[in-house]
């Protein structure tokens, strides 16, 4: 009976890991280059990223499928923060409108439940973009002086705590 949502919540649990792989990754290199604050936004989505993929899960055992634990594409090897930034907008970008067609055809086959919970992820990936949105719009506004300055911050709060 609730085939096509297991599939449709599979799919999301695919794209979910699949963020949340690239979004550590680019952690791991925003941290390697002293970008402190960026560094943790990445980190912090990645996390949510997969509170989501647990939260799919739960739903696809409770309406009696089987979680696949597979990431849906393989990961990016980008290192340029401005080209982070924006693939990580991008992905929020096309995430909240699969999850908005997602959340219309669980309604369509009469599964409210499923439609609420593809709507309440399309909240947070809309915020995920805002968030990546505004970094980028930083970076052109203040240019290479933004990296800067996080890098300094980075130096000072380390500098500080070796007193």
């Amino acid at each position: 009976m609730h085939e096509k949502s297991i599939d449709l919540l599979n799919k999301a649990v695919a794209d979910e890991i699949t963020a949340l792989h690239q979004y550590m990754y680019f952690h791991f290199h925003c941290d390697d280059q002293g970008y402190d604050p960026l560094a943790a936004l990445f980190k912090r989505t990645a996390i949510e990223e997969m509170i989501h993929v647990e939260r799919l899960a739960e739903r696809i055992l409770f309406l009696g499928g089987d979680v696949e634990m597979k990431a849906g594409a393989n990961i990016s090897p980008v290192q340029d923060v401005n080209e982070m930034l924006k693939m990580a907008r991008q992905m929020e970008e096309q995430s909240a409108m699969d999850y908005n067609r997602m959340a219309n055809e669980c309604g369509a086959n009469a599964d409210s439940v499923t439609k609420k919970l593809f709507e309440d992820l399309v909240m947070d990936e809309e915020r995920h973009f805002d968030e990546y949105d505004n970094e980028i719009a930083n970076l052109k506004r203040f240019g290479e002086n933004y990296l800067a300055l996080q890098s300094i911050e980075r130096s000072k709060s380390r500098g500080a705590a070796a007193e």
